[in-house]
């Protein structure tokens, strides 16, 4: 087996992370000053975008770009060691136009969308020129089973009337998100299966309402605010429906799929900062009579987040790979599987960090207490871990032999 980046894959790694250290990494400072301290935008990401573009750095995690549009044509192995380099800041993917959920809804359009909405919504996701959500959590129902969606999307004649309630959408909050996928019941006859459609919906259409922004574990995402959102009578052309009414759930499963695995490459990334940062902080620092890094439970701490870590990037190589050879309905098992493992990871590496780190870990002069935020927000978003491990569970095979006649055991005496 070879387990090697092709040389193009290489290639392309070299060249982003090159881009990084040069103009990403040092403006990192004046990010954290405008954007997550200021709520502004920072003044350089306009200028940065453009030479990421100029450099060919642009729209990477899209396998499917059509000729005429902009962007790298990287597959989604190609583009895994890529999405790590920019998981090691928050703020990177969207120098690259790469950041959720815009990345997701794009793929969505691109399988889903007819040529007028190709032209009307992707185009502008495609250009930077806009930004979109994702609406399907709803506060009142357990939307662990999305069968509860329970907003409506009522025909009325030539258009759609939706009313309900979406909460926890990232970027729904942004000032720049103009339209997002709303995903409600359009027959609630139909089978349990097809009764829900996806709409798009203009954030200004009357009837919108954006209720409050909302934090998680009193973490602010400042790339893609996150938002609850009402919707009162909000009235939208027919035209607006993504797919056919009733594959709700088919437009849903193709943009979660690419979702959750750029989720974990970016993810990986950042494991990789915590266990500098790690290095660092425990070289550092001195107690009792010795640097922290030399006690036996520290040097464990590190060997443990170096062993998950590299068992989770063959585990997310293989699924990108699957991705790539079976398209999104053949890789279902690898990225269940890894939307489980990567997480939990994140989670157990970052509190090992903020532990080496001690309070400082806890503030807001590290990203530590935000990785351990966002493991613990991804065991619950894209579909929580009972989901996918029951998924896991059915896609097991049941063996063809008893515990009786099992060629394994030795026989029962007769």
């Amino acid at each position: 087996m070879d387990f090697d980046l092709s040389a193009r894959s290489e290639q392309w790694r070299k060249k982003l992370q090159a881009f990084f250290d040069q103009e990403v990494l040092p403006r990192h400072r004046a990010w954290v000053e405008h954007t997550a301290m200021h709520r502004e935008t920072a003044p350089f990401m306009s200028d940065l975008q453009q030479k990421a573009r100029t450099a060919g750095l642009w729209n990477l995690g899209l396998p499917e770009l059509a000729t005429d549009e902009p962007g790298t044509r990287l597959s989604n192995l190609e583009y895994a060691p890529l999405a790590e380099i920019m998981g090691r800041l928050f703020w990177a993917p969207e120098v690259f136009n790469c950041q959720a959920p815009d990345v997701p809804n794009m793929i969505a359009l691109q399988n889903c969308a007819t040529a007028e909405q190709k032209q009307r919504w992707l185009r502008p996701l495609l250009e930077a020129e806009t930004r979109s959500a994702f609406g399907m959590t709803e506060p009142d129902v357990a939307s662990s089973d999305a069968t509860n969606i329970a907003t409506s999307i009522v025909r009325d004649r030539d258009d759609y009337v939706i009313n309900g309630r979406k909460w926890f959408i990232t970027g729904a909050a942004h000032p720049r998100c103009s339209f997002l996928i709303v995903m409600g019941v359009t027959n609630s006859d139909a089978d349990r299966t097809r009764r829900h459609s996806c709409v798009i919906v203009p954030m200004k259409a009357p009837g919108v309402r954006l209720v409050r922004s909302l934090r998680w574990m009193g973490c602010e995402d400042h790339v893609a605010p996150i938002g609850e959102l009402a919707f009162d009578n909000v009235r939208i052309p027919r035209s607006n429906l993504l797919g056919e009414e009733g594959e709700g759930f088919k437009v849903a499963q193709v943009r979660l799929g690419p979702a959750r695995i750029h989720h974990c490459m970016r993810s990986i990334g950042l494991c990789e900062l915590l266990i500098e940062l790690m290095m660092v902080r425990s070289a550092e620092r001195s107690a009792f009579g010795r640097t922290v890094i030399q006690y036996d439970t520290v040097q464990r701490w590190i060997a443990e987040s170096r062993v998950e870590l590299e068992q989770a990037r063959l585990l997310a190589y293989r699924c990108a790979w699957r991705l790539d050879q079976a398209g999104h309905h053949g890789a279902w098992r690898d990225v269940s599987l890894i939307k489980v493992v990567v997480p939990a990871m994140l989670q157990r590496i970052a509190d090992r960090a903020m532990q080496v780190f001690g309070a400082m870990g806890g503030s807001d002069d590290t990203p530590i207490h935000q990785a351990l935020a966002w493991g613990r927000l991804l065991r619950i978003g894209d579909g929580p871990d009972e989901v996918h491990l029951r998924q896991i569970f059915r896609m097991e095979a049941m063996p063809s032999w008893s515990i009786a006649d099992s060629p394994y055991l030795a026989a029962r005496p007769a």
